[in-house]
C-alpha cells in the first residue's frame, strides 16, 4: 500500500486570470500579463543585434552625408557668389537622400520578410500570438530607428551646406523644418511602407524590387512618354513620383503643379496607413 503524498503547494492565482484557473492546475512560475511594451523590447533586441542593420544604416549615413557634403563642396568651389543668390542651400542634400532611401527601403523589407525566409516568424508568433501586436511593435521600432538616423544625417548635411554655401540665402524657419524634420518623417514612412510590403509579400527580394520600382519607375516612365495624348499621365507621374515629392520639401519641385508644402508627407502617411491595415488583415488570415 502506497503512502499518501501531501499536496504540492500552488502559487497564488493572479486576479487577472479569472475563474478559469481556479479549479485546475496553476503553474508555480509567476505569470505576467504581456503587453505591447514587451513586443517592442523584443523587436528592439532583434533589430540592434542583426549585423545587416548596422551595415545598412552605415551605408545610408555614408551616402547621405558623403554625397551631401561633396555636392556642397563642389558647388562652393565652382559657382560664383552671384549664381547662388536666392538659392536654398538645404536643397543640395536631396541628392544623397535619393540614393540613401534605397538603404532604408532595404532595411524595412528585411525587418519583416527575413523572418519568413529563415522560419523564425514561427517562433515570434508562438511567443506573441497576437499578430497585430507583433507588426505594430516592428513598425514602432523600425520607424524610431529610421527617423532618428535620417534626422541626424540630414541635420548634419543641412548645417554643413549653410556653412559652405555662405553666398546663398538663409533658409526660413519653415524651410528648416521641412528640410530636416519633414524629410526625415517622409523617409521613415517610406521605409515603414517597405516593412509592410515585406510583411505582405513575405519575400525579401520581391518586396525590395517592388519598392525600388515604386520609387524610380514613375519618373523613368514619364521621361519616355513622348506622345501628346499622354501629357496628362506624364505630368501626373512627374508630380507624384518619389523624387519629386522629396524635392518638394526643399521648395524645388520638378513641375509647377502637384504637391506643395507638406502635401507629400500627408500622402505618404495615408498610403502607409492603408498598407498597415491591409498587412494586419492578411496577417490574421494567413498561416505563418
Amino acid at each position: 500500500m502506497s503512502t499518501p503524498q501531501p499536496p504540492m503547494p500552488q502559487a497564488a492565482v493572479p486576479e487577472w486570470q479569472g475563474s478559469a484557473y481556479s479549479g485546475g492546475y496553476t503553474s508555480p512560475i509567476p505569470v505576467v500579463r504581456t503587453h505591447l511594451g514587451h513586443a517592442i523590447s523584443s523587436e528592439w533586441t532583434k533589430i540592434r543585434s542583426v549585423r545587416s542593420t548596422m551595415w545598412t544604416l552605415g551605408v545610408f549615413v555614408l551616402l547621405v552625408v558623403g554625397i551631401g557634403l561633396l555636392v556642397a563642396a563642389l558647388i562652393a568651389a565652382n559657382e560664383s557668389d552671384a549664381s547662388l543668390q536666392g538659392e536654398n542651400p538645404l536643397s543640395f542634400g536631396v541628392f544623397g537622400l535619393l540614393l540613401g532611401s534605397i538603404c532604408i527601403i532595404t532595411l524595412g523589407v528585411l525587418t519583416t520578410a527575413s523572418e519568413y525566409g529563415t522560419g523564425m516568424i514561427r517562433t515570434t508568433m508562438t511567443a506573441c500570438p497576437t499578430r497585430g501586436r507583433v507588426l505594430a511593435a516592428k513598425a514602432i521600432v523600425f520607424f524610431a530607428v529610421a527617423f532618428t538616423v535620417t534626422f541626424a544625417s540630414v541635420l548634419l548635411v543641412a548645417l554643413a551646406d549653410v556653412s559652405l554655401l555662405s553666398s546663398a540665402r538663409q533658409p526660413s524657419t519653415g524651410e528648416w523644418l521641412k528640410g530636416t524634420l519633414g524629410i526625415s518623417f517622409y523617409i521613415a514612412l517610406l521605409g515603414l511602407l517597405s516593412l509592410l510590403i515585406g510583411s505582405v509579400i513575405r519575400h525579401s527580394a520581391g518586396a525590395i524590387t517592388i519598392m525600388i520600382g515604386v520609387v524610380l519607375a514613375p519618373l523613368v516612365i514619364a521621361l519616355f512618354m513622348f506622345s501628346e495624348a499622354l501629357d496628362g499621365v506624364r505630368q501626373a507621374l512627374f508630380e507624384y513620383s518619389i523624387p519629386n515629392q522629396m524635392s518638394v520639401f526643399y521648395s524645388n519641385s520638378l513641375s509647377d503643379s502637384g504637391p506643395t508644402g507638406w502635401d507629400p508627407l500627408w500622402i505618404a502617411l495615408g498610403v502607409t496607413a492603408a498598407a498597415f491595415a491591409g498587412a494586419v488583415a492578411l496577417l490574421d488570415r494567413r498561416d505563418v
